[in-house]
Formats: structure tokens, sequence, C-alpha cells
């Protein structure tokens, strides 16, 4: 059967691991790093989370574990549990179930985490961008009512970045594009300031534009291990002029591709039980 990887923050409960009875004796920071480094054998992952146990509670911590894909984290739980890992006692690794329906919001991933899982699936040579248009719409803000014999103390400090997701191997292109600003100061600025913020706004619609583009990206993998692709594009387009610039020299099609396999939010712990055994959550004094 086919599991679909959306670039997107994953949700369901199927992907995520609890990893409890951890020892003691190691600090949370080193426990974070022997956990990612067990898992991360089974697949890429999105997040690995280590809390101390509530105080009421025998001493230690337990984990958190979070896949991109359901299948890689059921792979983990079958491998770890009852096992001792990186500690001399065995640790428990549940899959977890929902109590109730919850409904979460879709959030899109970031642009280095779109980068990770694309190379995970696509391997580091699978996949290029290609900036289309990057454009510096600062001085297109309108004032009203400026004082023509004084300089305006604010102006707004605005890119526009059009690009492409190109994927050879499947003959794929999917357009993003992002937009990022930020008010300035311009009495208290320096011109090295500027320039600095400058480029780190025109870096920040880049990332957005390569965020934006990933979103329309779905990898298929079957069973047999190997990948499909598949574009979507976007049902709703927030400024249709921004899109229609972007895409008029691109043709939007739906693409569905095969290619053999080549070659990383906050939940809501009250709506979830582990599957096997009944679980109280302990109480969530810190994170890392």
């Amino acid at each position: 059967m086919a599991e679909l990887v959306p670039f997107a923050v994953p949700t369901g409960c199927d992907k995520t691991l609890l990893v409890w009875e951890l020892s003691p004796g190691p600090t949370a920071e080193a426990l974070h790093r022997s956990l990612f480094t067990v898992f991360s054998q089974f697949g890429l992952l999105y997040s690995v989370r280590v809390f101390p146990n509530a105080a009421v509670a025998q001493s230690g911590f337990y984990a958190i574990v979070k896949f991109y894909s359901a299948r890689d984290a059921r792979r983990a739980q079958k491998a770890c549990d009852q096992m001792p890992l990186f500690q001399t006692s065995p640790v428990k690794v549940h899959l977890s179930t929902r109590h109730k329906a919850v409904q979460h919001q879709t959030l899109a991933l970031n642009s280095s985490q779109c980068q990770a899982l694309a190379n995970y699936y696509f391997g580091f040579n699978g996949w290029s961008k290609r900036i289309i248009k990057l454009q510096d719409l600062s001085d297109l803000e309108e004032r009203e009512n400026e004082d023509i014999v004084a300089p305006p103390q604010k102006q707004c400090l605005k890119f526009f970045c059009a690009l492409e997701v190109v994927l050879p191997s499947y003959e794929c292109r999917s357009p993003g594009v992002g937009i990022a600003e930020e008010s300035l100061d311009t009495v208290e600025e320096g011109p090295l300031s500027l320039l600095m913020k400058r480029k780190t706004i025109q870096k920040l619609a880049v990332q957005k534009a390569v965020s934006d583009a990933f979103q329309k990206l779905l990898i298929v993998v079957l069973e047999s291990g190997k990948i499909a692709v598949e574009y979507r594009p976007c049902e709703a387009i927030r400024d249709a002029r921004v899109e229609e610039e972007l895409l008029q020299d691109l043709i939007e099609v739906n693409y569905f591709s095969w290619k053999g396999h080549g070659p990383g939010e906050e939940e809501c712990l009250s709506d979830f039980s582990f599957e096997g055994e009944e679980f109280r959550v302990p109480k969530l004094d810190q994170h890392f």
C-alpha cells in the first residue's frame, strides 16, 4: 500500500512514538542525542523531544519521537520496544492512538525542513531551485500625506521572490512565491545595518518561495520502496496578480512519475493514548 508524505508538519498519530522508562543518569541533552541516533536509522525524523517525569513519578525521562513517515514509525516501534537501546534496562516504545477525533491545522514546513525532506527522498542532487524573479518592492510602498520638506521617518523594506523547484528525474517543476517585509526606522539605521537587513529580508523571501513551491508536491512511497511525485497546484491563490506574474511562462499540469528509491508543533498530549498499555503522561516541566 502506498504512503503519502506531504511537505507539511506531520500530525498523524501513526507517526508519533512515545518512549519511556529512560534512565535518570544521562542528561536530557545526552538522551536527545542518543534517541536521535537510534531512531534516525529507521527514517527521517521531524522532532525528538525529551521531558522529565513528573515529580510524583519515579525519576527519569520520557520522550516523544515524530517521523515524517508512518511506515518508518511502525518499523522503529517494532524494533525498539523492550530493547535496552543505549542503556542497561529496556525501554518501552509505543505508537500513539487518539481517544477522540482531533482536528489539526496543516502547517507548512519551513524552507530548511522542506530541503531536508527532499534530500532524503530524492537525493542531494535529485532536485534544484531556479529563481525566476527577485524584486525589491521597498520603493513601491505608497506614503500618504508625506511631508515634502522632511524625509519620512519610516519605510518598509520588502522583497518579492518567484522561483520553481525542479525535479529533473521526474520531469516535474513546481512554482512558488514568497514576500518578506520589515518596517525600518531610517533615522536610527546606519548604512551597514540597512544593508544587512536588506540581505536578510531578501533571503527570507527566497526561503518562503521555496517552502511555497514544495507545498504543491506530494511524495508517494510504495511498498517496493519506489518513489512517485505528484504535483498539485494550489486551489486557492492568495494574490492572483503575483501568481499570474510567476506563471505566465509556466504551464500548470498534474504530473505523476515513478522512480526507484534513492539513497529531518506542539502535541496536545491529553488527546493521546498509546497502544498496548495505559500510560499516564507526566507533567511537561521543560523540553529540549
